[in-house]
């Protein structure tokens, strides 16, 4: 009996590790930027087509394509320092797999041109800077400056 009674007291507290386990995975996922489109949440990459550069939000990071490769960077490549995220247009990404959303570089770049501008979009947080216009203002935590370094953009390219 004592046998029985200590096999079933291992089997729960195994099962209950494995729960444990499984919620400690859907826990760690990215936070979109507050400078994100509103209204997507299963997303993991935006285009930047202004900068011709992706976000992975999983990651906080910024993907561009500098000296001959792919780099991954917390902020934009110099000469975008200063691009102001909250009014660049930002597409949402379906069309990859994996952690390379730049393997379809070559069509985002043709269709998603240089001053694109698709559906108008409002931003999950707010840069004091545009209070007044058309943005969402419901919340501004975790704002970290436009491009993550914690400088305030001056709307310049």
């Amino acid at each position: 009996m004592k046998t029985i009674k200590l096999v079933t007291l291992s089997l729960l507290f195994f099962i209950a590790g494995q729960v444990e386990a499984q919620v400690a995975v859907n826990v760690n996922i990215g936070t979109p930027p507050a400078w994100g489109p509103v209204g997507y949440t299963n997303v993991d990459y935006y285009y930047l087509p202004d900068v011709e550069a992706y976000y992975d939000i999983r990651a906080s990071q910024f993907i561009y394509f500098g000296n001959g490769r792919w780099i991954r960077n917390a902020y934009l490549p110099g000469p975008y320092r200063n691009y102001d995220l909250y009014r660049g247009y930002k597409v949402v990404l379906t069309d990859y797999r994996g952690r390379s959303p730049y393997v379809n570089f070559k069509s985002h770049k043709v269709k998603y041109y240089k001053g694109y501008k698709g559906k108008p979009q409002k931003s999950i947080g707010y840069n004091n800077k545009y209070r007044g216009n058309d943005h969402n203002f419901k919340n501004n935590k975790g704002y970290k400056g436009n491009n993550g370094n914690g400088k305030h953009s001056k709307g310049k390219h």
